[in-house]
């Protein structure tokens, strides 16, 4: 019965001239929240993603579908719900929603990947590399288990379209050769992808102004200890058992002569959010510059310390959050009933 309801739909989705769409058998209903931005231009999401995904060596995960789509929302659900493919999405991909509205938007983009959603339905999965370039194709009722996606064989599609692991000391010999063709130096960071300061530390360096600033004096290198293979003995015979957490950050020569690290007078700065920190970080540039300006370090203190207030803002926000919900749920106990005892 499923199966033939499944095609009734799949039928339905050339009707797009009556605007109804359908998503395999998932009856036509109001989603719960919208997960898909309908004003979202896909190639710009995609774009994006493709950067960051050079970036980290990733791929992206492109899940095509729309808000009214029940199984859109199961397969989303599971993306945040099973620990194991949230680590895996987190680590290993970056995702785009893209939405196809009634059957008549970024139609063009899927067939261009080879992805036939009128045939399959929705969600439908493609797995690109950091080009664009299309690398496999799903319909997910293959990883359908009665009335959910079964994790095993999510995980198991995912697992197998990850991105070859990379060597830690291949790319740290790359970014080396790099700095001395270009007589710059080096700024490696080392991270994890569970590591929230790291995410801050890579994005603030991605900003364009501050990238184009870093890059005219230093190669922006990073290293992941548990995405690379060697990572953490990379990071072990450069940090030369110095404690601390991560992000650390090397300032070297392209020979890894050191010149300045992230070790300030209070332990590792790791993403600079305080005061001392900034001041460690911009004394790190200062004392190893060549061509960054008194400008370019201004603009450099100048978003870090707007960075800090966002940062600071967002926990106090944070916890008046959890103070307010502590306080209603004392109110509502101090409210309830007391029962008699017999």
């Amino acid at each position: 019965m499923k199966n033939l309801v499944r095609s009734l739909s799949l039928a339905t989705a050339a009707l797009t001239t009556m605007g109804v769409g359908f998503a395999q058998d998932e009856p036509a209903r109001e989603a719960p929240k919208a997960i898909y931005d309908t004003s979202a231009d896909a190639r710009v999401l995609l774009d994006a993603a493709q950067k960051l995904a050079r970036r980290d060596g990733k791929r992206v995960l492109v899940m095509f579908g729309g808000n009214w789509c029940g199984w859109c929302h199961r397969l989303h659900g599971l993306f945040e719900s099973n620990a194991g493919v949230r680590k895996l999405l987190r680590d290993e991909y970056e995702l785009v929603l893209v939405d196809i509205g009634k059957w008549d938007k970024h139609m063009d983009l899927a067939a261009a990947y080879g992805a036939d959603l009128r045939k399959h339905g929705v969600p439908f999965l493609t797995v690109l590399d950091e080009t664009g370039k299309a690398l496999a194709n799903q319909d997910t009722s293959s990883l359908e288990d009665g009335d959910a996606h079964d994790p095993a064989k999510v995980l198991g599609f995912l697992d197998a379209q990850k991105a070859p692991m990379r060597v830690a000391e291949d790319v740290l010999r790359a970014a080396q050769t790099e700095a001395e063709k270009s007589d710059r130096r080096l700024l490696v960071h080392f991270g994890a992808p569970w590591c929230g300061w790291c995410h801050r530390l890579e994005d603030f360096l991605a900003v364009p102004e501050i990238a184009a600033a870093i890059a005219k004096d230093y190669v922006d290198v990073k290293i992941d200890e548990d995405r690379m293979q060697g990572g953490k003995d990379c990071e072990a015979r450069i940090r030369k058992g110095r404690k601390g957490g991560i992000p650390w950050i090397l300032i070297a020569e392209h020979d890894l002569t050191e010149l300045a690290t992230s070790d300030g007078p209070k332990g590792n700065t790791g993403y600079p959010a305080k005061d001392h920190e900034i001041e460690h970080f911009i004394g790190m540039l200062t004392a190893t510059r060549r061509q960054l300006t008194d400008e370019d370090l201004a603009l450099i203190r100048r978003t870090l310390e707007q960075n800090a207030q966002a940062i600071e803002a967002a926990s106090a926000k944070a916890r008046a959050e959890r103070e307010a919900k502590t306080k209603a749920k004392q109110a509502e106990a101090e409210a309830a009933p007391v029962t008699p005892r017999r």
